[in-house]
Formats: C-alpha cells, sequence, structure tokens
C-alpha cells in the first residue's frame, strides 16, 4: 500500500514538474516568425489556388511559377502566372499573372490596396495591374535586369534594401514593398 501512495506521489510531481517545465518552454508560436520570400514549393494549392477568376472566366495558375512573400506577422503576398489562353488577344497581352496581397503595398511607386489583382508585364518596359474585372487600376514603369544570370518564367526575390522585394518574370522585374 505504502509503494502505491510513493509511485502516486512520484507520478504527480512529475506531472507537476513537467507542466512547469512546458510552461517555461517557449513555444514556436511564441517566437516570432521571420519575414521570408516564398518558392513555388512553399505555396502550392494550400495557399494559392489553383484555378482562379478573373473578367469572366477561369485560368488555371502554374504552379510551378509561383512566388510570394509571408511578413513576420503572418501577412502574405502571393503571385502566380496563368493558363491565359481562354481570354482575348487584348487581355491575354497584359494579363499574365495573378496577384494577391493580403497588406498594403508600393508597387513602382503606386498605392496597392489589400485584394486580388491581374498584373502583366507589357512591352516597352511597363507594369499593369488590373482589378478582376480587367480594369485598369494603373501602370508604372518595369525595369529590366540584364545581369539576372538565370532567368525563369516567375520568382520573387528580397532586394537589397529591407523589407522590399523585386518581382521577376523573366528579366523584367517591378520593386515593391510593404505600406504601414
Amino acid at each position: 500500500m505504502k509503494s502505491r501512495m510513493l509511485l502516486a506521489w512520484m507520478v504527480g510531481i512529475a506531472l507537476v514538474w513537467s507542466g512547469f517545465t512546458a510552461a517555461q518552454t517557449p513555444k514556436a508560436a511564441d517566437v516570432p516568425a521571420k519575414e521570408s520570400v516564398l518558392k513555388p514549393g512553399d505555396i502550392g494549392a494550400k495557399l494559392l489556388p489553383e484555378k482562379v477568376f478573373f473578367r469572366g472566366q477561369i485560368a488555371p495558375v502554374q504552379a510551378r511559377n509561383t512566388g510570394g512573400v509571408r511578413y513576420a506577422d503572418g501577412f502574405l503576398v502571393l503571385v502566380g502566372l496563368v493558363d491565359n489562353s481562354g481570354y482575348s488577344s487584348g487581355i491575354r497581352e497584359k494579363y499574365q499573372a495573378y496577384f494577391i496581397t493580403e497588406v498594403g503595398l508600393e508597387v513602382g511607386g503606386q498605392s496597392l490596396k489589400p485584394g486580388a489583382y491581374g498584373i502583366g508585364f507589357l512591352d516597352n518596359d511597363k507594369f499593369i495591374v488590373m482589378d478582376l474585372g480587367a480594369n485598369e487600376l494603373f501602370t508604372t514603369s518595369s525595369k529590366k535586369d540584364t545581369d539576372l544570370k538565370h532567368p525563369v518564367p516567375l520568382q520573387v526575390v528580397a532586394s537589397g534594401e529591407a523589407g522590399a522585394y523585386r518581382l521577376y518574370k523573366g528579366r523584367d522585374f517591378m520593386d515593391f514593398h510593404r505600406v504601414k
């Protein structure tokens, strides 16, 4: 009987101690997240839908050509090239990617509110942002990176400035950063 009581007492102390140490150990949720660039493997169908709506049609997103940013507070910016073959040539030349932002951004000197958009890189170093009805919100200048060693269809990379990023389509790029 005494051995059972001793065992019960020891188990009770062990449970209390484990609860105390667990309370003292920081959990992953307590540690601030780090701002990071998202690659296609990070995004997948769990963050960006396989198909998106734009100008009255549904277009598939090219999962291998996606990118984005996860901010330290968990908010996201996501972008993916789309298969725009079902659209008229006028829309097809402008609508190349689906862009979702959960935060306000400055894109090429223009303000962009949280939302979903159609975007594209145009001839003569121009970048266009459209609402989901294909109405042009703004056009701004884009740049070419002739020093880029291995251009890919689409990528997001951190630029040299803290909190600033570049959205590339091939060698064409657009700078963006979060606004408070």
